[in-house]
């Protein structure tokens, strides 16, 4: 397998052309089709129309949000024009309500390879963010490339980071990552306090290595004690102490609900990453 589709939102041309260099770079790294989403949300929650009010009161917003799709794609194509002649891409536009957000972003990651996404929380990100984020983990059932710094020059996947923990998140995304697991110089499997009475108690990640190297994957894996109260937190302090280009992990091993009110490890990393994280559900 490999990545041949890629798809990527926009809602707001602020940073709009550093967001779509960054995209372009890993679609021409790929050799794949990078598609553009662009989007107007109306963040207004319409509780109906009360009886005497005029529809103009609840069009306005509809009408805006139609425009910014409109003024988002038209700056996209006018940026993307001027791209190498090897970048293929396309450009389609919506408008979606806030509460339906998630149907048009999941049913787009759905049919991708890989969905491409800056980081959902922190300066400048909002609730459009973190819906798109969710619905194509979890609506979708895509791999998601969340990069930290739009604009920023990525470097190759040489040396990628595995988080292992033997859920079916963390399989899930080990094997959406096949393709730049067999490609990397050095895959670090990184295991934090192993079950003892697991059934690769004696040789955690035995099996997983195995797999890999029959891939053609250079593994070696890091058996980590907790250290830190956070598993975020070790996985973060690794793959800097590593010098790691991506981290890879299972995301969401609880429901979403519970990771908004408690946190939990898949948001404190979406929150605080300073390096490229490809997540799956």
């Amino acid at each position: 397998m490999a990545y041949k589709s890629l798809v990527t939102f926009a809602a707001t041309t602020e940073g709009l052309g550093a967001w779509l260099d960054t995209c372009a770079a890993l679609a021409e790294q790929f050799d794949a089709h990078l598609e553009i989403c662009a989007l107007g949300v109306d963040l207004t929650q319409h509780m109906g129309i009360y009886p005497g009010a005029p529809a103009a009161i609840y069009t306005e917003s509809l009408d805006a949000a139609r425009a910014t799709a409109d003024s988002v794609a038209e700056a996209a194509r006018a940026h993307l024009r001027g791209s190498t002649a090897t970048l293929r891409w396309s450009i389609d536009t919506a408008m979606q309500s806030l509460g339906a957000l998630h149907v048009h972003a999941g049913l787009k990651a759905r049919y991708a390879d890989l969905v491409v996404l800056p980081r959902p929380y922190g300066d400048g990100r909002g609730a459009t963010d973190e819906v798109i984020t969710e619905s194509a983990l979890f609506d979708g059932g895509a791999p998601v490339l969340i990069v930290p710094e739009a604009g920023a020059t990525l470097r190759p996947f040489d040396k990628i980071v595995l988080a292992w923990d033997q859920s079916d998140e963390a399989m899930h995304a080990t094997r959406a990552a096949l393709p730049l697991l067999r490609d990397a110089r050095e895959v670090n499997v990184v295991i934090i306090d192993p079950p003892v009475h697991g059934a690769e108690r004696s040789d955690p990640g035995r099996r997983l290595t195995q797999m890999l190297a029959r891939h053609g994957a250079e593994v070696e894996v890091s058996v980590l004690a907790r250290s830190l109260p956070r598993t975020s937190d070790i996985l973060r302090r690794h793959a800097i102490d590593q010098d790691a280009d991506l981290l890879v992990m299972g995301a969401y091993g609880h429901s979403r609900l519970r990771q908004a009110i408690l946190g939990g490890t898949t948001r404190a990393m979406l929150e605080e990453t300073t390096l490229p994280v490809l997540m799956v559900h």
